[in-house]
């Protein structure tokens, strides 16, 4: 892939985009390519005793951790944890988003994940991506050019195989567990709150993924309409 592709993976907390497709962006960087990681809540009420407004500053801390890892550009958003709505305001701020962006691939959550910050993000991030290229509709930034081809980052019982893409992850694996393990605090709250491991979960899922599809280690994308007679994944 000669072309030098702009990135963007639109994330409802901080470590859904590290679990999801962190591999893939880390293969995108390497190759030479402007990666983008777009955290549309704060993560604010994910702990059982910080305090939100103290844990929303440890949340952005760790996020902007684990871009450094790949080197990505962050977008910030702020929205509270379980209060991403789809909503006027919220997709204006999401276009203005993208047209800072300017991304030619975002990856998103599938629209029928288990959080209803999940699904409002990829809501959000699909509506706004056509939208964002539309000259009268006014925000902060110019319009884009051209809206983004889309992959749904994989949700393990509902995603649609027969459409897949795989992404064999094994070379860059150190680099995503290391961009996970920035977020110390939301391994805390899943491992007290939930009874997960999710560094081993994830290990474990990305496995069998890539068994699959002949490696040691894959992630799964489902792409938004019809798959690109080119391939724009690495």
């Amino acid at each position: 892939m000669a072309e030098k592709l702009r990135v963007l993976a639109v994330g409802a907390h901080p470590d859904d985009i590290e679990i999801g497709c962190g591999g893939t962006l880390a293969r995108f960087a390497l190759a030479g390519h402007h990666v983008m990681m777009c955290y549309a809540t704060n993560g604010d009420k994910g702990h059982l005793e910080i305090p939100p407004a103290e844990l929303a500053v440890i949340r952005e801390r760790e996020a902007r951790a684990a871009a450094a890892v790949i080197g990505a550009e962050v977008f910030w958003m702020g929205f509270p944890d379980g209060e991403l709505f789809y909503d006027r305001q919220t997709r204006e701020a999401f276009i203005d988003m993208l047209r800072q962006a300017r991304p030619d691939i975002i990856f998103t959550h599938w629209p029928e994940a288990y959080h209803p910050d999940h699904v409002a993000a990829g809501q959000l991030a699909f509506s706004a991506n056509y939208i964002a290229t539309v000259p009268h509709i006014r925000t902060a930034h110019p319009a884009s050019d051209h809206p983004a081809r889309i992959y749904y980052m994989d949700v393990a019982h509902d995603v649609r195989v027969e459409a897949a893409e795989y992404v064999d992850i094994t070379e860059v694996y150190e680099m995503k567990r290391k961009m996970l393990a920035a977020h110390e605090s939301q391994l805390e709250w899943l491992r007290e709150h939930d009874g997960v491991d999710v560094l081993a979960r994830m290990e474990a899922r990305d496995r069998a993924l890539g068994q699959l599809c002949g490696v040691m280690y894959a992630e799964r994308f489902v792409p938004r309409g019809f798959r690109s007679a080119q391939r724009l994944l690495p």
